[in-house]
């Protein structure tokens, strides 16, 4: 029997709503409370990477890190997202030369001063060669509208939150495999579908690095809030 990972499923838009009974095996206090913490242990380990090794990763990894990504919830149960695995050398230089063409203008003044100066402490410009030193990337598309066999359009809904739900879990888990990864949104973003080839339902959200660390990786010293500053208790 093929695994999870090696199964295939083609939704279909406008199923009649076939409820299922659910009753996951409820999990000890102990085991949670274990698995809680270290849960958050190690996501707390995790840190935006802009340095790559050029060595190669495991791809299967890299494939059940976008399987756990697409069980993200999404408006309606539409699935509004595409990601394309980047291995080709060649893409990923074409990738490199259109997003910085574009950083290029935006931090010689597109982008504000205010954001400009928001990024300054953190030491970034238009030099982008984690496109090119990652040995692979992901590039992911959220899918504006669906089309039926007649050509008609129909609008996928919360399609921006149901993307970027999908892109923390694709962080989650890829960092929970022991793989780096940075999250780049060059704008304006066409480019994406440009070299890529996407269908014109398909809108560029993010492209992802994915790879090891260099051996001489530096991240800034950040300090992340803390749980009684993000969390209001009612």
């Amino acid at each position: 029997m093929p695994s999870p990972t090696e199964q295939h499923w083609t939704p279909v838009h406008g199923e009649p709503y076939r409820p299922v009974p659910y009753r996951p095996a409820r999990m000890a206090r102990p085991e949670s409370l274990a698995r809680a913490a270290e849960l958050r242990a190690r996501m707390d380990e995790r840190r935006t990477v802009r340095r790559f090794s050029p060595d190669a990763v495991p791809e299967q990894v890299v494939r059940d890190a976008v399987a756990c990504a697409a069980t993200a919830p999404s408006g309606a149960h539409q699935q509004p997202w595409t990601f394309v695995l980047v291995k080709d050398a060649d893409v990923r230089r074409r990738i490199r030369e259109a997003a910085e063409q574009e950083e290029r203008i935006s931090y010689d003044g597109r982008l504000g001063e205010e954001w400009l100066a928001a990024l300054r402490p953190i030491g970034t410009d238009a030099v982008k060669t984690h496109l090119t030193d990652a040995p692979v990337l992901l590039v992911v598309f959220q899918q504006r509208y669906w089309l039926a066999e007649d050509g008609t359009k129909h609008k996928h809904y919360y399609v921006d939150e149901s993307v970027g739900i999908a892109v923390g879990l694709l962080l989650s888990a890829l960092h929970q495999s022991g793989l780096a990864a940075l999250v780049h949104t060059p704008s304006p973003m066409r480019f994406l579908s440009e070299v890529l080839e996407r269908p014109a339902n398909e809108k560029a959200f993010a492209v992802i690095p994915v790879g090891y660390p260099a051996d001489d990786c530096e991240v800034p010293d950040l300090v992340r809030k803390s749980l009684d500053q993000v969390l209001v208790e009612v």
